[in-house]
């Protein structure tokens, strides 16, 4: 991706619009406009020299956390002549510089701020020239830094995990991360992702341990003080933030497609699961190949997973990086689906096309990377599992964008941003990712894919923009794509669309008003509009170019259903002004997942109207499960009429639903349900099920019953539970445990991933509010203000401010007045930190 930190905190804060948590997007830090960073125009850095190769020897000092690195970097100036050299370096001791000429190292006067090395070279050298750059210096990532260079802490570029194995059962490794400009922290390079070389890695380490960087693994050499020197060679060109190193005690998983190394790099607990989590590479590799007219161009694919990974995942050239949420076990497998793991993995990989193969020349282009390996996503799936499963897919990364507001004033290629970070956001991501499916749908399968076969075959090994993606597509159609690329790339926003409908008895006009209700310009809009009657349908194709459309049509008889954009492809905010009887004919009768998700949303609306309950009932029996469970999780249990209707589905569901989320989901609404007390056995039966999901909502429900038995019960799952039956534990006992059950709960809590904290976030903070222990309600205060600070930027500060109030006042009623001070002081270290 790199499914960078700050769009994983956006899915983050999407998933709590998904389970109902307080959240607004005006708690997300909105940008001025008066910010002079705003005012910067970020255009590409002006190539001065160009990198042609990078070697590199390294070696490690664990107890330091250094790495003693060696450099020799091939150079040529870009056109004109230059007699000076500035090379990118961040926080480092640099102890020599020198030209390497005829075997020897010719010493160079240079300057250093901790940020950029500027060099002096010997004479003046033309673009025919190439010359080559010894460096000698230490790259210190953990130590305070001095000066301009101030990383943050998913900013070091390099990272040491437990090197004095201080911490029980955590693995020793070291690896690194190079996006956006990072790789500068471990060596010298121009650091800018329009520069493209070849490089060799030689890495020195323990020889107990693996290692894995770009390219091939060119030798292997042990040396006499129980090291070994592994050389990796990348042959083909590619840019500084894609270089990567990972080493540790990693078992190795071979597998190939046709003659090239496909590799999985795992800690050995998950090392037997390597096949379930990555066993798709090879066919993915595949299909993306044939898809595109370009094979997987490079000479081998590996994917690792290390510890404490400061984003989802990076595309590194040949050996993409992951972090652990990526990994499980075959029953914790199970119960994920298409997910963020799996969705990950065709992410990543779709980047080496789009992102390494071809590279975006600066970062305000980075929608040539990101938004692709979005779209990459929905690609695989529906190949894989079904256009069901792809549109599902695709609408929650739409929703994903639309639920923030303040991402309409982005333009997708930009050149004004705060810091090179902001660019990686749900405009470049999940907007991007729609957009450029919206092309596919404008221009047809076949001329969108020779389009991206004419881009990528183009620049290949080169960096391209927007605009060289503008061309390739209107080479492969024939179609001028100025107005899509100004409205859809360099333009904000998105139409809020508007449709009503009008039918006129007596002259039989189906008349439809489209109307465009956003401020400023009217987008182009061309799509396909449905029409149902007389049991047959038509499609009328239509370019809605103005504020407001009328469109009228003279039919036989009154239609049963107008469908607006039929492909569902359209990247817009929709009011639709059927009635609900008109849903329920979409739910029956249109063909796509968006068609059915659309009738169910207007039935929640409705939940008391007798057409709309028979769409929430047909919902609980949709042939996808995706749609079984919105209907599950959305049904409101004060409605009498409409739970006397669903619950004997809903306990069918519980009983037999072949998808392990739609049958946990039955559970936990039956185990809230009048009929609880006599599904006991039920849910004591399904705790012995290998779904985790199916086992935590049964322990749940029995909970719920009876409060004692539950915790009692919830006890003797605790060793060995991982995952979702975690969760469930800590539900349990954040709702009805004790100060005895406060050391499980808080060690669970610290240990888990961003995701499953916010699933539980609700219970466990309900839990401080009764604890008897000021000590261990302080504990988790500090945890829930870590974690506001860590995310504030992303609307988590101002969640975790209204959770520790709620505490607060909880305590004063117990006069704990010391939590009480402590709180105080946590919400102003929240409300203080930037």
């Amino acid at each position: 991706m790199k499914i960078n930190q700050k769009s994983y905190a956006q899915a983050l804060a999407g998933m709590l619009l998904l389970i109902g948590t307080a959240f607004t997007s005006a708690a997300i830090a909105q940008l001025k406009t008066d910010d002079p960073l705003m005012k910067i125009n970020r255009e590409t850095p002006v190539r001065i020299n160009d990198l042609i190769h990078t070697r590199l020897d390294v070696r490690f000092d664990y107890k330091k956390r250094y790495l003693y690195g060696k450099e020799w970097v091939t150079i040529k100036p870009h056109f004109y002549p230059t007699d000076t050299l500035r090379l990118d370096a961040k926080g480092m001791d640099i102890q020599t510089v020198a030209l390497v000429k005829n075997g020897k190292n010719i010493p160079l006067k240079y300057t250093y701020d901790q940020l950029s090395l500027a060099i002096n070279l010997d004479k003046e050298y033309q673009h025919t020239e190439n010359y080559t750059v010894f460096i000698a210096y230490t790259a210190k990532p953990d130590e305070p830094k001095h000066g301009k260079y101030k990383p943050a802490p998913d900013a070091k570029g390099l990272y040491f995990i437990n090197p004095d194995s201080t911490v029980k059962d955590k693995p020793v490794q070291i690896w690194t991360d190079g996006e956006p400009e990072n790789s500068s922290a471990w060596f010298p390079t121009i650091d800018k992702p329009g520069q493209k070389t070849t490089d060799e890695i030689s890495m020195t380490v323990p020889a107990k341990y693996v290692t894995l960087s770009n390219g091939r693994l060119a030798s292997q050499k042990n040396n006499t003080d129980g090291t070994r020197t592994d050389t990796w060679k990348m042959e083909l060109p590619h840019s500084p933030y894609l270089f990567m190193m990972a080493v540790g005690d990693f078992k190795i998983y071979h597998d190939k497609w046709r003659d090239k190394e496909v590799n999985y790099y795992l800690e050995p607990l998950y090392a037997p699961y390597a096949r379930e989590i990555f066993g798709d590479t090879p066919q993915m590799m595949d299909f993306f190949s044939k898809t595109l007219g370009v094979d997987y161009p490079w000479n081998k694919y590996s994917q690792i997973v290390v510890r404490d990974y400061i984003s989802g995942a990076m595309e590194n050239t040949t050996a993409t990086l992951h972090g652990t949420y990526i990994q499980g076990t075959s029953r914790e497998l199970a119960d994920r689906y298409y997910d963020a793991g799996r969705s990950t993995i065709a992410h990543e990989l779709f980047h080496q096309w789009f992102g390494d193969y071809v590279t975006a020349k600066n970062w305000g282009n980075i929608t040539v990377g990101e938004s692709f390996a979005n779209f990459g996503e929905v690609l695989w799936a529906e190949h894989k599992y079904g256009q069901d499963v792809a549109d599902d897919h695709n609408n929650a990364d739409l929703e994903l964008y639309l639920e923030n507001p303040e991402y309409a004033d982005k333009d997708l290629v930009r050149f004004h941003y705060r810091k090179t970070e902001d660019v990686f956001d749900p405009v470049s991501y999940q907007k991007g990712g729609r957009i450029v499916n919206m092309l596919r749908h404008y221009l047809g399968g076949p001329a969108f894919y020779k389009g991206l076969n004419i881009y990528l075959k183009t620049n290949a090994f080169k960096t391209a923009e927007a605009q060289q993606l503008r061309l390739a597509m209107e080479e492969a159609s024939g179609k001028d794509l100025n107005w899509f690329f100004d409205q859809w790339y360099y333009g904000a926003g998105h139409p809020l669309l508007d449709i009503s409908y009008k039918w006129e008895e007596k002259s039989h006009t189906q008349t439809i008003y489209l109307k465009q209700t956003q401020p400023g310009k009217a987008f182009i809009l061309p799509m396909f509009v449905d029409i149902y009657a007389g049991g047959k349908k038509e499609r009328h194709q239509i370019r809605m170019n103005n504020q407001s459309d009328t469109l009228s049509y003279q039919l036989a008889e009154k239609p049963q259903l107008v469908n607006v954009d039929a492909e569902k492809s359209i990247l817009s905010q929709k009011k639709d002004h059927k009635s609900i009887a008109e849903f329920l004919f979409q739910y029956q009768n249109a063909p796509l997942y968006m068609d059915r998700y659309e009738a169910i949303n207007a039935a929640l609306a409705l939940q008391k109207d007798a057409t709309a309950q028979k769409i929430l009932i047909l919902a609980l029996q949709d042939k996808y499960y995706g749609l079984r469970l919105k209907a599950l999780k959305s049904i409101d249990p004060a409605n009498s009429n409409l739970n006397e209707q669903a619950l004997p589905i809903i306990l069918k569901l519980a009983k037999s639903d072949e998808n392990n989320l739609v049958k946990a989901a039955a559970i936990q609404v039956i185990g809230a349900s009048k009929i609880a007390p006599q599904q006991s056995e039920l849910f004591k039966a399904e705790l012995k099920n290998q779904s985790y999901a199916i086992m935590g909502a049964s322990l749940s429900a029995l909970a719920d019953i009876d409060h004692a038995e539950g915790v009692k019960m919830a006890k003797t799952y605790e060793k060995g539970s991982t995952d979702r039956l975690v969760s469930a534990i800590i539900g349990v006992y954040g709702k009805y445990g004790q100060d005895t059950e406060w050391p499980y709960v808080y060690k669970n809590f610290l240990e888990s991933n961003s995701r499953s904290k916010i699933l539980v976030m609700k219970d466990f903070t309900g839990m401080l509010e009764r604890l008897k222990n000021p000590e261990y309600t302080q504990q988790g205060v500090t945890v829930i203000k870590d974690f506001g600070i860590r995310l504030k930027e992303y609307g988590f500060g101002a969640k975790a401010i209204e959770d520790l109030n709620r505490i607060k006042e909880a305590r004063r009623q117990m006069n704990d007045e010391a939590s009480v001070q402590f709180i105080t002081r946590a919400i102003e270290e929240i409300n203080a930190a930037k």
